[in-house]
This record gives structure tokens, C-alpha cells and sequence, in this order.
């Protein structure tokens, strides 16, 4: 008997993420999946078990690559001692971690930027990606935000974390969306140094305040 054909879920993954940003999420569906990559319904089906499933490891695998580069980005930034502008460059460096996730899988990073979670993910998501996902929230308030506020402040509370969400989250979030939102006829997408250096002057700017303050 022949052996069955092995299919390469990534590949299944990428065409999955290029559709919800090009055609939006509510049009993803199994039977388009299957046209765009060649794969048959039945072995989506078969690796995935649900389109819900589907999108939740969709979801995640992109998460998680943008999470491991922003800790990336931070650690280089940082080094192994950090003084206040190390800190500095830390929390610019992670607020660039769409355009530089960008450089490498635009289709991530456009999804990540333009689609709110919500639209993919849904009650019907499995427990197990529920919770992986769950897992990765926490990763990103230890990992990201509060290392990082305790690297400028010496502190992990709330006022300090909302700081750190406004430079890393906020605001890559309203000075990129358009240019992740636009794309060439290769796939790639545009972010100029000008738009880069902006958001690294609003960073800046917000961080050489006072520090926040106590609840």
C-alpha cells in the first residue's frame, strides 16, 4: 500500500494566517483553507480536529513567536547588568517587535496587529489552547511588562505595568496598524524608519516622565 501523504501543518498555518488578513477571519473556513494550500478537507481535519482548533493553534503559534522575540529584543537590550538606559532602550526595543516581526513573517505580524483575538478565538476554543493561551497572558505580563518596569523603577505594580502597556502595546498599536495594513503584491509589508523612529521618540517621551504613581 502506498504510505499517506504527510502534510506540513505550517505551511497549512501560514496559508491560514495569510487568508484571515487578507479576506478577513469570518471567511476562513476549511473548505477555502483546502483550495489555498493543496491540503485535503479531510486531513485538516484530521491534524487539527476543528476550525476552532485551527484558529486557536493559528493564534498561539504566532503569539508565542512574537513573545520570543520581544524577550529576545529585551535581553539583548539589556544585557547583563542594567543601568536606567539600558531600561530605556529595553521598552523601545520591545515596542519594535511587531516591525521587526514584520521583517521576518509579515502575515504574522499583520494578524496579530489588525485582528482582535476575539474575532478567531471563540467559546468553542479547546481547553488545552484555552489554557495555553492563558499561559502565554502571563508570560507576557512577567516576561515583558513587569520585568521591564522593574528594570526602569525597581517595581511590579499596576501603575507601573499600565506605563509599560501603553509604551509596548498602545502605542506600537496606533502608529503601526497602517502600515501593517498595507501590503505589496509580493506579501511583505513597508515600515519606514520614519515610522520606526516615531514610535521610539513617543516611548522615550512617555518614559522620561515621573515616575507613576502609587495606588
Amino acid at each position: 500500500m502506498p504510505r499517506p501523504r504527510v502534510h506540513d501543518l505550517d505551511q497549512v498555518l501560514d496559508v491560514a494566517e495569510r487568508l484571515v488578513v487578507d479576506v478577513g477571519p469570518e471567511r476562513l473556513t476549511v473548505r477555502r483553507l483546502s483550495a489555498e494550500s493543496g491540503v485535503p478537507n479531510g486531513a485538516i481535519y484530521h491534524a487539527f480536529g476543528s476550525l476552532a482548533a485551527l484558529r486557536g493553534r493559528m493564534w498561539l503559534r504566532a503569539a508565542l513567536e512574537f513573545l520570543d522575540l520581544q524577550t529576545e529584543l529585551i535581553d539583548e537590550a539589556l544585557g547583563a547588568a542594567p543601568a536606567p538606559g539600558e531600561a530605556v532602550n529595553a521598552v523601545v526595543a520591545a515596542a519594535d517587535a511587531p516591525a521587526a516581526l514584520a521583517d521576518r513573517r509579515p502575515a504574522a505580524a499583520r494578524m496579530l496587529m489588525t485582528v482582535r483575538r476575539e474575532q478567531l478565538l471563540g467559546p468553542d476554543l479547546p481547553q488545552e489552547l484555552a489554557d495555553s493561551l492563558l499561559g502565554l497572558d502571563r508570560r507576557l505580563v512577567s516576561e515583558v511588562l513587569c520585568r521591564l518596569a522593574s528594570a526602569l523603577w525597581g517595581r511590579r505594580d499596576g501603575p507601573s505595568a499600565e506605563v509599560i502597556t501603553t509604551c509596548v502595546v498602545d502605542l506600537p498599536t496606533a502608529l503601526l496598524r497602517r502600515a501593517l495594513s498595507q501590503v505589496t503584491a509580493d506579501g511583505t509589508v513597508q515600515i519606514t524608519d520614519d515610522v520606526r523612529a516615531r514610535l521610539a521618540t513617543a516611548v522615550r517621551a512617555i518614559l522620561d516622565r515621573e515616575q507613576p504613581g502609587h495606588r
